[in-house]
């Protein structure tokens, strides 16, 4: 029988040894750059109407409300038209890198300013879902999230591919590039005084950078393993840290939303989900939802189930498949929110923070599934694709993080 101190060791090693969940992660940040970048497309011919300069919730009024608030955004620092245009552009090209997992950690940054930016800019812009990417755009700076299906992680098993060979690896010289970069933009933003309403995103800014450098560095010149072994290890108790938090998110999403509903008396009748139905803003398909609302016993069953569902998952996670049940459902909703009610994104959002608890066995299948129609699609065969690595091989605790990457 283990003792105390030795379940309790064991417990340490494993969350300083390594970053649990690569195959959880790195679905939370595609599904989340892929539902923000779907999102900035779909409004792109609606840009102007939504963050625009000129749009309805104007300049003037967004500056009085982040004066007050102090919420970050990049798009107060000016108000011009080419300022709003390019950095709409950007903050879709940071969508695109870190859906591709390219440079994940810089990506993950920049993915961040660019969705707090365009949220704080216009409050009053989203249908829930936005809550939600706000809030994981955050925990993502933190995460590893580009240990697999990420270009960092083919990168990664080729270094260590040709390291395994004897062969000289070259510099990373894109990493330094890209580093030096932002940090001239960085300086000359601070310098200037544009961070006069956010307190804490400059703050966190400044630090992934200079932790940026500091690994780079060790990387490239430490002579000794020790310095980076520490480095590893703080990024592995980061990272757990911040997995658990999205976890917690979750949990704390579906708890408070089932708590609510119970004091609620349409909730209580079994009509809630009636009267959505039939609102001209949810109805992309009124025949649908007239065919779904025409019998009242449906409607109290999924009224009283979604309630249940939202209250019992955050006990279900003691039990494997009583979780994986109500992980089923909940996400069956999602689907069917997105469908009959038309909120896509928010759908989006809630299945992606959803799959943080999928069994790693099940994200396996998904990607050997994916992996297969990629290379049917691209008339490949089936050796030809990039190696992930395991989740438990040697380079998962620097994948995706080599060089300035980190």
């Amino acid at each position: 029988m283990n003792s105390p101190s030795l379940t309790l060791s064991r417990g340490i090693a494993r969350v300083t040894e390594s970053a649990l969940g690569p195959y959880q992660s790195a679905v939370i940040r595609i599904g989340f750059s892929a539902t923000w970048l779907l999102f900035l497309l779909r409004e792109f011919t609606h840009r102007q109407e939504l963050y625009g300069p000129d749009g309805p919730w104007g300049w003037d009024m967004a500056r009085q409300l982040t004066d007050d608030n102090h919420a970050f955004t990049a798009l107060m620092w000016s108000d011009g038209q080419a300022w709003f245009e390019v950095f709409y552009l950007l903050a879709m090209l940071a969508a695109v890198a870190l859906l591709l997992g390219w440079r994940t950690r810089t990506a993950s940054v920049l993915f961040m300013v660019g969705v707090l930016s365009l949220q704080n800019r216009s409050v009053f812009v989203g249908d829930g879902g936005d809550n939600v990417l706000h809030l994981m755009s955050l925990y993502l700076v933190f995460t590893r999230c580009g240990q697999v299906w990420s270009l960092d992680a083919r990168r990664a098993a080729r270094a260590e591919a040709a390291r395994a060979r004897g062969e000289r690896l070259r510099p990373d010289r894109v990493g330094v590039l890209l580093w030096a970069v932002l940090g001239l933009a960085l300086a000359g933003v601070t310098l200037a005084g544009r961070f006069d309403n956010g307190r804490l995103v400059p703050a966190l800014l400044w630090t992934v950078w200079v932790v940026l450098g500091l690994w780079g560095a060790v990387q490239r010149w430490a002579r000794s393993p020790e310095p980076r072994i520490l480095l590893d290890v703080v990024a592995n108790v980061v990272h757990n840290a911040a997995l658990l938090v999205i976890m917690a998110e979750a949990c704390l999403i579906y708890s408070t939303a089932g708590w609510y509903k119970i004091q609620g008396s349409r909730w209580q009748d079994g009509t809630a989900v009636y009267y959505p139905l039939h609102l001209d803003y949810f109805s992309p398909w009124p025949a649908l939802a007239d065919l779904m609302s025409a019998s009242g016993t449906i409607m109290m069953v999924v009224a009283y189930g979604t309630v249940m569902v939202q209250v019992a998952f955050p006990f279900t996670l003691f039990n494997r498949r009583v979780k994986n049940v109500l992980l089923v459902l909940m996400m069956t909703e999602h689907a069917v929110i997105a469908v009959v009610l038309g909120l896509p994104f928010f759908s989006l959002a809630m299945i992606t923070a959803d799959a943080v608890f999928l069994p790693t066995s099940f994200l396996l299948l998904l990607g050997t599934v994916a992996a297969r129609a990629w290379g049917r699609l691209s008339r490949r065969g089936p050796g030809d694709g990039p190696a992930l690595p395991s989740p438990r091989s040697p380079q998962d605790s620097t994948a995706g993080h080599v060089g300035f990457t980190a």
